[in-house]
């Protein structure tokens, strides 16, 4: 058994390359081999967002606080709030993020294929945001 203290493990800047905005990464689980799921913490502040990105064995959202927006390629930009669980399939390419107005935190939880938990693509670009 394994406790994991809230506020033992530092947070983390969302790097530029992935990330549009100020987000804030909090780590909670990494994998215990032969496990492959790791999980953090995500908070983004109004108008912040991920790039495109696929997770190679899908990816499950909790949202846990604020307002979001989401949107999986080909479909509509969908709003997202607390107790909402958003689940991806393995190779869906999406987004996720603050509505423009609103932060929002959400719980991610993914598993590692082989090492790898996701392929970043381009970033979201504002129009692409903004159309709802």
């Amino acid at each position: 058994m394994e406790i994991k203290r809230s506020g033992s493990q530092p947070s983390g800047k969302g790097p530029a390359d992935w990330f549009t905005g100020t987000v804030r990464i909090d780590p909670l689980f990494q994998a215990i081999v032969p496990a492959r799921a790791v999980g953090a913490s995500v908070t983004f502040e109004p108008g912040a967002r991920t790039a495109w990105h696929t997770h190679p064995l899908g990816q499950t959202l909790i949202v846990t606080a604020g307002g979001g927006l989401v949107q999986r390629e080909g479909g509509p930009i969908e709003p997202i709030r607390p107790g909402d669980v958003i689940q991806f399939a393995p190779g869906e390419k999406h987004w996720h993020g603050a509505s423009p107005t609103t932060a929002m935190t959400h719980i991610a939880i993914q598993e590692q294929l082989d090492g790898k938990l996701v392929d970043w693509m381009e970033k979201v670009s504002d129009e692409q945001y903004t159309l709802r």
